[in-house]
């Protein structure tokens, strides 16, 4: 399910937070503290989870974000910024002559919630292509696809399978142990 209304954010609150994300990198490859964001609505106060992707050509650039709503949603977008820009252990850190063309994008999640699925079948009759991020956890290894992931692997069954092999389990991994959660997003980015 979508976010309702009431938690959807406003294109002017879409802009103040891909702001606040530059920014953050920006004061952070200056070495500077950042200032407080001015006239931040409720929504962006919120406890919220969120991931920001940074792109460059459309080719992945770092990537990194928090599941849980652990802080209010601005300072969990600036901090995920900071870390997809200089700790994500894909890539090296951002250089200042690459941030001019590198493009924010951020996903605004919704909380997680439990995906009940007693076998494969089910959990793949279960998603919803396009609409649902899947967390997995299994024998200490876990790893989340975004929704936006589904335009790279739009098959729920080739879905299931990458998202097994990036939590370093086999691809027809399935166990009674397995723990699985969906959310939704609210994905905006740069022009």
């Amino acid at each position: 399910m979508a976010p309702s209304c009431s938690t959807e954010l406003s294109t002017a609150e879409q802009r103040q937070l891909l702001g606040i994300a530059r920014q953050a990198v920006q004061s952070d490859m200056a070495g500077r503290q950042m200032p407080a964001p001015q006239a931040l609505g409720r929504r962006l106060r919120a406890r919220r989870g969120a991931f920001v992707t940074l792109t460059h050509r459309a080719a992945l650039r770092g990537c990194i974000g928090s599941l849980h709503g652990d802080q209010p949603l601005h300072l969990a977008v600036a901090e995920a910024a900071r870390s997809a820009a200089s700790r994500d252990p894909r890539f090296p850190p951002l250089n200042e002559a690459e941030l001019a063309a590198i493009r924010f994008e951020i996903a605004v999640l919704s909380p997680l919630q439990l995906l009940p699925a007693a076998t494969r079948a089910a959990l793949l009759a279960s998603l919803r292509p396009g609409v649902d991020g899947l967390l997995l956890e299994d024998r200490g290894r876990r790893a989340t696809f975004l929704p936006k992931v589904w335009e790279q692997l739009p098959d729920p069954e080739r879905f299931v399978e990458q998202l097994l092999v990036k939590a370093g389990l086999p691809p027809l991994h399935w166990s009674g142990t397995l723990r699985l959660q969906r959310y939704q997003a609210q994905s905006f980015g740069e022009d």
